[in-house]
């Protein structure tokens, strides 16, 4: 079984060893990595294969928005999942626009975390409940072409945690036809991928948690 390869981004080594205790323990994932910062995460990536990068936010030398920013432009197959202490506007938004997979705070429980990961790895967007509070609250002007019923309750599923497959079967329709939906979705609002068109979807008040 291939497993997933996790490099953790933290200046704390107390939190980067307990991370590691966590994710080792699993039989799908392997920590192939630490980093105390951005920079330092950015070579590890250049010299290993990753999948997952478990990233916090505030650091030196390079943080994790800048560090996310350039991992899209030189490893967009890579996913980003933020694991942060922090959850003000200032930190959650430039994330998410940075190209952050998801965005979770540290007090998130192991389970979900570990779910988090496989989800993450997986392409599909992760955000913790607090999280998608304060971007409902980030309301933004109306969608300029508003969403087709079908295209919003993709959305809908799609910030539940369903992959294309699913929400497929759910829907009665083929994978392909889940993908062009999509696609019109982020036209709409402005985003570029499944992390942002969520987080676009609850700043708007098209979705609810």
């Amino acid at each position: 079984m291939d497993r997933i390869r996790v490099l953790i981004v933290d200046d704390h080594p107390v939190v980067r060893d307990g991370l590691r205790g966590v994710l080792d323990g699993e039989a799908d994932m392997q920590v192939v990595g630490e980093a105390g910062h951005g920079a330092e995460a950015l070579a590890r990536v250049r010299d290993a294969r990753v999948d997952v990068v478990l990233m916090d936010l505030r650091m030196p030398v390079m943080g994790g928005v800048e560090a996310i920013r350039e991992l899209r432009r030189i490893a967009p197959e890579v996913r980003v999942l933020v694991l942060t202490t922090y959850d003000t506007d200032r930190d959650v938004l430039p994330a998410i626009e940075a190209g952050a997979t998801g965005y979770l705070l540290k007090d998130t429980a192991r389970d979900e975390l570990l779910r988090a990961v496989r989800a993450a790895h997986e392409g599909e967007a992760v955000l913790s409940p607090a999280v998608a509070g304060r971007l409902m609250g980030q309301v933004r002007a109306p969608v300029q072409d508003a969403l087709s019923a079908r295209e919003l309750e993709v959305l809908r599923l799609v910030a539940a945690g369903w992959t294309n497959r699913e929400t497929a079967k759910r829907l009665f329709i083929s994978e392909a036809t889940v993908k062009t939906h999509l696609l019109h979705v982020y036209a709409k609002l402005e985003v570029r991928d499944r992390a942002s068109a969520v987080a676009a979807g609850y700043q708007r008040g098209l979705l609810t948690t």
